[in-house]
């Protein structure tokens, strides 16, 4: 399938944008380019890191997610939050309080990711102990760090953890428990994970380790916020006895940087967030400089999934949110380590087929004329000034050339250039 054809969880609503740079110069893979004053997205290129959505001063960005109204299709709807949602409620709001508003604002079941996150851990452990190399193991836990490591780190690839997110581990196992205890067929059983970001999407219509992904949509914590606020509200202090689910604390860790290798038996191992300093980490890993760390687990959003363009409470107060639920539900292990174990040794949590590189599309079909285009496109940039100002619609100067090459752009959009041309041509003039 050609990568245009991917579904892609952003787009531009040209009747917000005004054309400023923001979005084109915080894009990791160059993705962003200024036509007629609008932002234009090459989905070639994108890897939904949602940096654009973040950036965008005037909400000109959409995310692509799940609704509400959407569940109306499905006959049981199963809601699977993304432990961040407990960050986001206020300080006094518990887990199970917020597992029960789901069930109130239009889900048929709900379950706790968390514990899943606990489960991962352990299969992490496993997978660990049975393979010593390559090293560092890369968390598989963020769809866009898996985007990154094809397109910009491919030689990496080998290096992912061959194991489903714990999101699809969930929704794996659900859809077969409450098909059989609810006599449901699985088709009519609807799997909604709660996300903190676009990019889960992505995931679920395109998965990079399976044929068809578990779940069935993505819906923002924004877009549930103000209803499950407005219930806590109406219900306030009567929540708590209605649902009693097993909270996992190590899970519940795994929503902010650090949480995932929190749980793991390995000391040596490292966690990195945020979109620059992921990418100058993997550099690292890719340059053999970090050979002696075991495992890595990298979240492109900063802080971690707390910091997510999607999310409504601020990282910080979010992160402080989570370290009181962990001081709460402490670090005890709540799941079966022999079951676990078992399922592993199943596959149970493993990729379907490895995570394969996706190179960017070269400059021509035909190798020889792509040469002479890489040559072309080095002695435009001599020419340019290099000063990356952005106002040719290209992110810096090199990738205008390459625009230039490629025939979607002219030398004549950079501005210096412009200057140039008019200043000699008013010389010429006057001599």
């Amino acid at each position: 399938m050609a990568e245009q054809t991917f579904f892609h969880s952003i787009k531009v609503d040209d009747a917000k944008c005004i054309g400023c740079v923001a979005c084109m110069k915080a894009c990791p893979t160059k993705a962003i380019r200024l036509r007629n004053h609008k932002a234009r997205i090459n989905y070639e290129r994108c890897i939904d890191c949602g940096e654009c959505l973040r950036v965008c001063p005037h909400n000109a960005i959409m995310p692509l997610t799940t609704l509400l109204s959407d569940l109306d299709r499905f006959k049981y709807k199963i809601a699977l939050p993304s432990p961040v949602l407990y960050t986001q409620l206020g300080q006094e709001v518990m887990p199970n309080e917020i597992l029960t508003i789901l069930k109130e604002i239009g889900f048929d079941h709900v379950y706790d990711e968390a514990l899943v996150c606990e489960m991962m851990s352990i299969a992490t452990e496993e997978y660990l102990d049975e393979h010593k190399s390559p090293r560092p193991i890369i968390s598989s836990i963020c769809p866009v760090v898996i985007r990154l490591v094809q397109r910009l780190f491919p030689s990496l690839c080998e290096n992912i953890l061959p194991l489903e997110p714990p999101r699809e581990i969930a929704a794996k196992n659900l859809r077969l428990e409450v098909s059989k205890e609810k006599n449901i067929k699985t088709a009519d059983i609807g799997i909604i994970h709660i996300t903190p970001c676009s990019a889960k999407m992505v995931s679920i219509n395109h998965p990079e380790s399976m044929a068809k992904s578990n779940l069935d949509g993505a819906i923002s914590i924004r877009e549930i916020y103000n209803k499950v606020m407005m219930k806590l509200k109406q219900e306030a202090g009567l929540l708590m006895m209605q649902t009693q689910t097993r909270i996992s604390g190590i899970g519940i860790g795994w929503a902010f940087e650090g949480g995932e290798i929190r749980g793991l038996k390995y000391t040596n191992t490292v966690s990195v967030s945020g979109l620059l300093d992921t990418i100058r980490i993997l550099e690292d890993v890719e340059s053999g400089r970090l050979k002696n760390i075991e495992y890595l687990e990298c979240l492109i959003c900063p802080d971690g999934c707390i910091g997510g363009p999607l999310t409504v409470e601020n990282r910080f107060v979010a992160k402080s949110n989570v370290l009181r639920l962990l001081r709460h539900f402490g670090g005890k292990k709540r799941v079966n380590t022999n079951l676990v174990t078992k399922l592993y040794k199943e596959n149970f949590f493993s990729f379907k087929w490895a995570v394969e590189p996706k190179s960017f599309p070269p400059l021509d079909a035909d190798r020889s004329m792509a040469i002479k285009k890489l040559k072309m496109k080095e002695e435009l940039t001599g020419k340019l000034p290099g000063t990356d100002c952005g106002v040719c619609g290209a992110p810096d100067c090199k990738t205008l050339a390459e625009d230039i090459v490629r025939g979607e752009a002219r030398l004549e959009d950079c501005i210096y250039i412009q200057r140039k041309k008019l200043h000699d041509t008013q010389n010429n003039g006057e001599n």
